[in-house]
């Protein structure tokens, strides 16, 4: 077999051990188009040659700023043969942001997706400090060089290049960085994560284990190339010959799954959540019996937890709920998802226990982009799964909880450090080599990991007791009024919250009420509708301690999301900036 240590190292793999199969599938128009694995290996070939005689040379960096696609892989396995260094970003920066990350990464060789997202970057070009010596794309732009065309050149080149190639990938060690990925996370101050070939090589090898499928299986992947978990598991997939296949955008997830019938998916639980709310929503149409066996099967569902498996009564239930509810879920999601996994952010135990009763295997993990990322996965058996966890600590990677309850990491697995940035590398890389993540958590039965929040997001009362805010927000989000929400309260005598109700939900309850209003900011005025939600929030009251209460909300009718900035690329909370924004409505509740 294959060792593979190196990223570069997955195509010799796929050529010994999964030849002339299907590896790396995109729709072009109407139809699904594939690549074999020969085909794509020749395909890096080629265009290591044309890179090459571009002038690229081994440590140059090279910024792509392309949508997920097939040609994705074979840029990204090129470059690492070659010995650049690949800088992936999002497609949707602003004009401030690409100039800072273009200037600071040295960019020598851009490489844009489409004649919109070089639209987006023509100007800016000229305003570096830094000479760009070629712009390349991947699809036809009229005046800049395609990659087509550099396969074509390529093909002519290999014979002049190919000794060269093997030269350079020869001289690569596990330990050269291969990627920068810049994550800004919550706090915005972006930074360059130098990510080694061991690093992902080895989480993509370990986590590979986690799951039983094989190359006889699909996965459709929609998350962001350029961010370092949808990165990794492509390598994943690829060492398991797990055929690739890549949805067109985010709104025809559901569509392509239902074509390509996949097996297996990665996403964060924001999907789920709409997947989720899209199915509740149907019940509103139903009536009578059917509307009481949906209603049933839910409540089996919610209970679901894989100690019940062993109860034959409650197997049982499962059994007929599966059949009679469940499966319509499965088929709404192409009908052959075996595992969903399922990362950068906490996903709601109800979620997990509600997929998880579709016979779906539901493995939430954990990890940042300094970490490879994985740090911690629920695997495929039964016994080790937890809901609520991230699940036990990947093979290969050390973790320790401190005195103050921060995760600490250390491994292969680990980052190199930030790009120009030596003084905060030896802030979160301590003197023994332990990476500190910033996240708060605990090993349930020794073994199971669980996040409870963000170091620098936990806060005290005036009282002295701290509020864990994620804990609150997970299960709050829970309602099916609430889309988000960000508990404040930081020396107050109480909790408040800032709610963006589920306007969808809110809009058809209020109309089932009778009440009347124009829009979205005279619905959240309405008493009646503030009455309603403090109610859904007195239920949540319920089930926390006494000082984790909630007392005061306010309604907001911005929908949050990355475009207006509340929220990460991963989807996680931009607090600072949420307080900011609502600065008065927050001084209100106090």
């Amino acid at each position: 077999m294959q060792k593979v240590t190196r990223t570069f190292d997955i195509l010799e793999r796929l050529k010994n051990d999964f030849p002339e199969k299907k590896m790396l599938t995109g729709k072009k128009g109407k139809e699904w188009v594939s690549y074999t694995t020969s085909e794509y290996i020749h395909k890096v070939d080629a265009l290591s040659a044309s890179l090459l005689h571009l002038g690229l040379n081994k440590g140059d960096k090279v910024v792509t700023i392309v949508n997920n696609r097939p040609e994705w892989n074979i840029l990204d396995m090129a470059l690492a043969q070659v010995g650049a260094v690949h800088v992936p970003l999002y497609p949707n920066l602003n004009e401030d942001e690409y100039l800072f990350l273009l200037n600071h990464s040295e960019c020598k060789m851009l490489v844009v997706g489409n004649k919109m997202l070089y639209s987006r970057v023509k100007n800016i070009i000229a305003k570096t400090e830094i000479e760009i010596s070629n712009i390349l794309s991947l699809d036809e732009i009229e005046g800049v060089l395609s990659i087509d065309t550099l396969f074509t050149e390529g093909k002519r080149l290999l014979p002049e290049f190919t000794d060269k190639i093997q030269t350079i990938k020869e001289s690569i060690d596990p330990n050269d960085m291969f990627t920068i990925i810049y994550t800004s996370g919550t706090t915005g101050a972006s930074k360059g994560v130098m990510v080694p070939h061991r690093a992902m090589v080895t989480n993509a090898i370990e986590s590979s284990k986690c799951q039983p499928l094989t190359d006889q299986h699909k996965t459709m992947s929609f998350l962001p190339l350029n961010h370092v978990y949808e990165r990794m598991l492509n390598y994943h997939m690829q060492y398991k010959g797990i055929e690739i296949c890549y949805a067109q955008n985010i709104g025809t997830v559901i569509k392509d799954l239902q074509e390509v019938k996949a097996d297996i998916f990665t996403t964060v639980p924001r999907f789920l959540e709409k997947v989720y709310d899209g199915i509740m929503a149907k019940r509103k149409h139903l009536s009578g019996i059917k509307a009481k066996i949906f209603d049933w099967a839910i409540s089996v569902g919610e209970v679901y937890d894989y100690s019940k498996l062993k109860n034959p009564i409650y197997k049982l239930k499962l059994g007929i709920a599966q059949k009679l509810v469940f499966s319509k879920w499965q088929e709404a999601l192409g009908g052959n998802v075996k595992v969903i996994i399922s990362g950068g952010a906490a996903l709601q135990p109800r979620l997990a226990r509600i997929f998880s009763a579709t016979g779906i295997s539901v493995q939430e993990g954990y990890g940042l982009s300094e970490t490879g990322p994985v740090i911690a996965v629920n695997k495929y058996e039964l016994e080790n799964r937890m809901i609520g966890s991230v699940g036990p600590i990947l093979g290969g990677v050390s973790c320790k909880i401190a005195e103050d309850g921060e995760i600490l990491c250390k491994g292969p697995n680990l980052m190199l450090g930030y790009y120009k940035d030596p003084e905060y590398t030896a802030e979160v890389v301590d003197k023994d080599g332990w990476f500190h993540t910033g996240d708060i958590g605990v090993l349930a039965d020794d073994r199971f990991l669980k996040i409870t929040d963000r170091k620098k997001s936990i806060f005290k009362l005036s009282s002295g007791k701290y509020i864990a805010p994620q804990v609150l927000e997970n299960k709050l989000k829970e309602s099916n009024y609430i889309e988000q929400l960000m508990i404040v309260g930081e020396t107050q005598k109480y909790v408040g919250a800032l709610i963006s109700p589920n306007f969808e939900e809110l809009t058809n309850w209020a109309k089932e009420n009778q009440l009347t209003f124009s829009d979205k900011k005279e619905l959240i005025r309405l008493p009646e509708v503030v009455k309603f939600i403090n109610k859904e929030v007195r239920k949540f009251n319920k089930t926390v301690s006494p000082h984790e209460h909630i007392k005061k909300i306010v309604l907001v009718v911005d929908e949050w999301n990355t475009s207006t900035n509340e929220l990460s690329a991963t989807l996680k909370l931009k607090r600072d900036i949420i307080a900011k924004k609502y600065e008065k409505e927050i001084e209100s509740m106090f």
